[in-house]
Order: structure tokens, then C-alpha cells, then sequence
């Protein structure tokens, strides 16, 4: 982690603006969100600021969502942030930082789905949408993400061991075999489509019971869409899945469900050692990542591979 030296606040924010957009430095600003790699600051009520301040790759991602969101939104079903202004590296601050619309929402973490059917239809009309076949130009994921999944074992088997050794995951075994299904499922021969490729529950807004938006497409890439359709074991309360499966628009073979309930094994065990170990430079974790991780790994192992 590389968290940046400069102190940001509201009054920083808004010398930002008056620097590359003034006519936006009226407007009030209030924090609104700390993520992984930006932190994001209320801009009025509609937009918000988007700033790196964490991680090494930040920068060159900020760009990438800034170039290719924008033509992606029209066809989503569920709000997204679309990016508005751009603000260029500068004295003041180092890094490149924009200007989004704001989504509003409580992040699914903190506010879990309740209302299943609901939910499981908002999230397939959502990802079928933006499963579409992707330019030759478009981003690969940092983390493998739609990658072939075999190519993450090694990673998978140390998360797996180091969750293991802690007492967090009561039959690794099971877990093991759902991957090992996942690895050996046939790969997509498809084209690469369009991915958010970190649809975990922190990504995902919901209000009133079901999903009302997503957030953070830092990592859109191009790829295997059963990357993303990992999320319904996480997102969706037990027995939704199935709904889900059924709504979204491709249809659903088996090989593509077997490498999703790969990658879902996958982030649930990375969401309970982010929410219960604090792994990855997050000293006390982020303890609401940890419970839908949990449900994620027992709804996997309870159902038999396809």
C-alpha cells in the first residue's frame, strides 16, 4: 500500500476545483466514501470527487474507467457512477482524480439483500447488459480476473491455507473441492465481454431490500463473464441463485457455472481474510466484508458441483 502523504480534506478538495473546474469549487463538499484505492468526497448531491490515494495502480486505472465507462453506461439497467470531469496530475496533487455522478445507496455489506427475487432479477438484467463482447483495446484485470482460473491456484491455495491455519474456514476440504471442480471445468472459448470483475458486497448498493446500484469499476476489464457471475453466491440470500441463473440473458452451460462457483470460492475466502484478518495492509480488517463471505462459502459447499 502506498496511501498518499497529502492530508485530504473538504478545503483541499475544493482547491482542486477552483484549479482545473471552477465552476464546480461552489459547490458544498463533505466526505462521502474510503475505498482500497480512492477516497471519494460528496459533491453537492449529485456528483462526487474521486481521488487515488492507496495503492500503486491507481492512477492508471482512474484513467482507464475514465475512458471507457462513459460509453457502457447508457445500456445499464442500475445506476452507476459516470464519470463527468477529468483533473490532471498538478503540483497540488500528483495523481489524476475525477468528477462522477453519485450513486446513492447503502453498500450491500451493510445492508444485505432481503428481497431475493427482487434482487437476483436486478443483478442478471444488470450483468447481461454489460456482458458484451469488449474491443480488442480493452483492459486486462490487474488480478487475473476473467483470466483462466487455473492460473490463480497458487494464489488460492495460500489464501485457503492462511484462512485455514486461523480457524476461519470450518471444511477447507469442501471449499478445495469446489475449486478444483471450478479449475477443471472447460474454459470460455467465448468472446472476452466487458467485466466489473469486483462485484463483492461493498461494490453493490441496495435500498429498500434489493440491489439499487453499483459502484467501483476500478478494474473493468475484458473477459470470462463467469468472473462476475461468482457475485450471486455472496449478494443473494440462500436459495436465490437459482433465480439468478435462470434470469441472466446468455444461457448459463455448465462449464460456465462451474468456473463461477470457482471464482466465488475464490473472493469469499480474500472477503474473510480482508473482514477478519486484516490482511493486505488493513490492520483490523474490514469486519463487514467477513459475514457474506461466510454465507458465500457455505451456500458453494452445502449444493454439489454441476
Amino acid at each position: 500500500m502506498t496511501h498518499t502523504e497529502i492530508e485530504i480534506s473538504a478545503e483541499f478538495v475544493q482547491d482542486l476545483l477552483r484549479d482545473q473546474h471552477p465552476d464546480l469549487a461552489g459547490r458544498p463538499v463533505r466526505f462521502g466514501a474510503r475505498g482500497w484505492d480512492y477516497q471519494m468526497w460528496r459533491l453537492g448531491d449529485d456528483l462526487a470527487v474521486r481521488l487515488p490515494w492507496a495503492t500503486r495502480n491507481a492512477d492508471e486505472l482512474l484513467r482507464g474507467e475514465y475512458t471507457w465507462l462513459p460509453a457502457l453506461t447508457p445500456r445499464l439497467p442500475l445506476p452507476v457512477p459516470v464519470p463527468q470531469r477529468f483533473g490532471e496530475p498538478s503540483a497540488r496533487f500528483p495523481h489524476p482524480w475525477m468528477v462522477t455522478t453519485w450513486v446513492p445507496g447503502e453498500p450491500a455489506d451493510r445492508a444485505p439483500v432481503t428481497r431475493a427475487a427482487e434482487a437476483a432479477d436486478a443483478l442478471a438484467a444488470f450483468l447481461t447488459a454489460l456482458h458484451q463482447p469488449a474491443p480488442d483495446q480493452a483492459p486486462v484485470s490487474r488480478f487475473n480476473r476473467g483470466g483462466a482460473l487455473a492460473d490463480s491456484s497458487e494464489g488460492f491455495a495460500k489464501q485457503l491455507a492462511g484462512a485455514t491455519e486461523l480457524g476461519l474456514v470450518p471444511d477447507p476440504d469442501a471449499v478445495r473441492a469446489v475449486w478444483d471442480d471450478a479449475v477443471a471445468a472447460p474454459g470460455w472459448t467465448g468472446p472476452a465481454v466487458w467485466l466489473h470483475s469486483d462485484l463483492h458486497p461493498a461494490n453493490v448498493l441496495t435500498a429498500d431490500g434489493t440491489i439499487c446500484g453499483v459502484i467501483d469499476f476500478g478494474d473493468l476489464c475484458a473477459g470470462d463473464p463467469a468472473c462476475d457471475l461468482a457475485a450471486a453466491w455472496s449478494l443473494l440470500p440462500d436459495g436465490a441463485t437459482d433465480r439468478f441463473h435462470a434470469a441472466y440473458g446468455p444461457a448459463l452451460d455448465s462449464a460456465t457455472l462451474r468456473r463461477a462457483r470457482g471464482w466465488a470460492a475464490g473472493k469469499a475466502l480474500a472477503g474473510i481474510l480482508i473482514g477478519e484478518a486484516g490482511v493486505q495492509g488493513r490492520p483490523g480488517g474490514k469486519p463487514t466484508w467477513g459475514p457474506p463471505a461466510h454465507a458465500a462459502l457455505r451456500r458453494l459447499t452445502a449444493t454439489p458441483n454441476p
